[in-house]
């Protein structure tokens, strides 16, 4: 069980907090209190659904009087997503994941008063005490409530959940029914229900045909794919002139890529064009048609000297390549409904290191490779698969660092990692320095990050797992299709 304090927000808008509970949130609401009282807007579906909480339009709205301090309800899990907050008094709060999946038993505690509110989704199991009498709650639902909506119940006591109640059951005002609820043993997990993200409207994949849109439509399978014939981000006017009605959600796999060439004249201002200004014209669409962004960001937006970067780490590029990434995350960060996805060492069908490094090894090559550039692979199955994880879930919006899990490792002791697994010697692969391999370039070479190893917790607490490293590249060249 988790406990968190409550806190308060600066005037600027309200704050959302992640919990152990998949898409369980603690909303800290903004409170303007004078010698008269206070004023809080309670539900303001522009600035919560920028602050990260779901657009889970509320349809009803219901309120709780309660007499004396201990009155204790619950644990129900309801069929439907509600935001619960406080309009008078203090309530201690209690939830429980009874959905199927491995987050089931997962409780989360804390206390509501007029500055704090929670978005509680639907099969999660909510409970409230009463810490002072004549404490009122409030809470918005998005379906209507009907006597024939069925229920799942947990016992308030059990054991199991082990709930630390500041006034002891024993002492509390509680229904014989609530207290006949069932243990958590004998709780049938609730059904994951059916994704709810994707349905209301067109789902646009931007870069269809590169290696990342190609596992968003596998992923998608119902989305439109679009290459750069379709909608060129580097054009001027492109993204204005495109027809966005009925489009939901806009994934947008599409940038410049060549690192090196961007740091030609040219090749800069095709960086700029591609990564910076036609991402800033998709976030100004975004706003403009209320559709959903999906952009996906890069290591190269770093310096690589610190050991692991969080999504929060300021920006500090050192390439072209890397400033023009740098300055399309800061456009799609002004849609007010973005997910900013940022990853490293991209894996996926087609050409790339991995496929590059096992066909050497077939042609009887021995590679020199860099052994100071250290980081993880993504494979583009997970890149898609943590992409409708986030739309399906409605997690908060914001940016994800998604890259493999497991232990950092340089492009050398990939390689050998290839050679080894593809039945080839890994000694074959003979490690140098980035100084040592770049020597001798005919063409301009850009700064890359000494380390791009990042911090995976934001996306692990919204439920999902990205795959282990090596895990995923032995499935990768068990599966890959040899030119």
């Amino acid at each position: 069980m988790t406990q968190v304090p409550n806190s308060r927000t600066a005037p600027s808008g309200p704050g959302v907090r992640v919990t152990p509970i998949p898409g369980l949130l603690v909303v800290d609401l903004v409170v303007h209190a004078d010698a008269r009282g206070w004023f809080k807007e309670n539900w303001q579906r522009a600035k919560m659904v920028a602050a990260g909480l779901p657009d889970f339009a509320p349809v009803q709205h219901s309120v709780a009087a309660n007499g004396p301090a201990g009155v204790t309800r619950g644990v129900h899990a309801e069929p439907w997503d509600k935001l619960v907050s406080v309009v008078a008094g203090r309530v201690f709060g209690a939830w429980v994941d009874l959905r199927e999946g491995p987050t089931f038993g997962t409780s989360f505690t804390c206390e509501l008063d007029e500055g704090v509110a929670v978005f509680v989704p639907e099969g999660v199991g909510n409970s409230y005490q009463t810490l002072t009498e004549g404490a009122v709650y409030s809470y918005l639902v998005n379906d209507h409530w009907s006597p024939e909506a069925t229920y799942t119940m947990l016992n308030l006591a059990d054991p199991t959940v082990a709930i630390d109640w500041p006034i002891p059951l024993a002492n509390a005002v509680v229904s014989d029914k609530d207290r006949a609820h069932p243990p958590l043993e004998q709780v049938t997990p609730i059904p994951q229900q059916q994704p709810r993200g994707r349905t209301s409207g067109r789902v646009v994949v931007l870069g269809a045909g590169g290696q990342l849109g190609r596992a968003l439509l596998a992923a998608l399978p119902d989305a439109d794919g679009l290459g750069r014939e379709d909608l060129d981000l580097a054009e001027p006017g492109a993204v204005e002139a495109f027809d966005f009605t009925g489009v939901d959600v806009v994934v947008n796999a599409a940038a410049y890529t060549a690192v090196d060439q961007a740091e030609t004249p040219d090749g800069r201002r095709s960086a700029w064009a591609a990564n910076a200004t036609g991402v800033a014209a998709l976030a100004r669409a975004a706003i403009v048609h209320g559709f959903r962004l999906v952009h996906y960001s890069s290591d190269y937006v770093f310096d690589g000297t610190k050991d692991v970067y969080a999504e929060d780490d300021p920006l500090c590029p050192t390439s072209v390549y890397g400033a023009s990434k740098a300055a399309g995350d800061l456009a799609v960060s002004v849609a007010p409904r973005h997910y900013l996805v940022r990853t490293s060492w991209v894996v996926g069908e087609g050409k790339n290191f991995v496929s590059t490094m096992a066909d050497l090894a077939e042609r009887g090559i021995d590679p020199r490779v860099v052994d100071d550039q250290v980081g993880r692979l993504t494979f583009t199955t997970d890149l898609a698969a943590a992409t409708t994880h986030l739309l399906d879930t409605g997690a908060p919006y914001g940016t994800y660092d998604v890259t493999s899990t497991g232990d950092p490792a340089s492009w050398a002791d990939l390689a050998k990692g290839v050679f080894e697994l593809t039945g080839h010697d890994p000694d074959r692969v003979t490690p140098v320095t980035t100084d040592q391999y770049t020597a001798g370039a005919t063409g301009p070479v850009a700064p890359r990050p000494a380390r791009s190893v990042m911090d995976l917790t934001r996306i692990q607490q919204t439920g999902f797992q990205p795959t282990d490293q090596l895990a995923g590249l032995a499935a990768y060249l068990h599966g890959r299709t040899k030119p």
